[in-house]
């Protein structure tokens, strides 16, 4: 079977999801969906007991939406934003 017979793996989807890094309640630093972002930028902060960890995009492209909430409380992977790649 080659990679052409499997379904999906053609497909060219522009859109990217960023995670949690680790669980902890979200505080967002990113500007407003439509904003222009690029690699290695800080999307917010996982801030947990005593620790903070930086949630970074790792694709540029314009942030959509970021799906989180100041304060929510996060699990380790869960979505965060929405980047569409240029």
């Amino acid at each position: 079977m080659t990679p052409t017979d499997l379904p999906g793996e053609l497909l060219a989807v522009p859109d990217r999801l960023i995670v949690a890094p680790t669980a902890g309640r979200f505080r967002p630093t990113a500007g407003p969906p439509g904003t222009e972002i690029v690699a290695g930028d800080t999307i917010g902060l996982i801030e947990g007991p005593g620790s903070s960890a930086p949630v970074e995009s790792r694709f540029s492209g314009v942030l959509m939406a970021v799906f989180a909430q100041s304060g929510e409380r996060l699990r380790e992977a869960e979505r965060v934003a929405w980047v569409r790649l240029p």
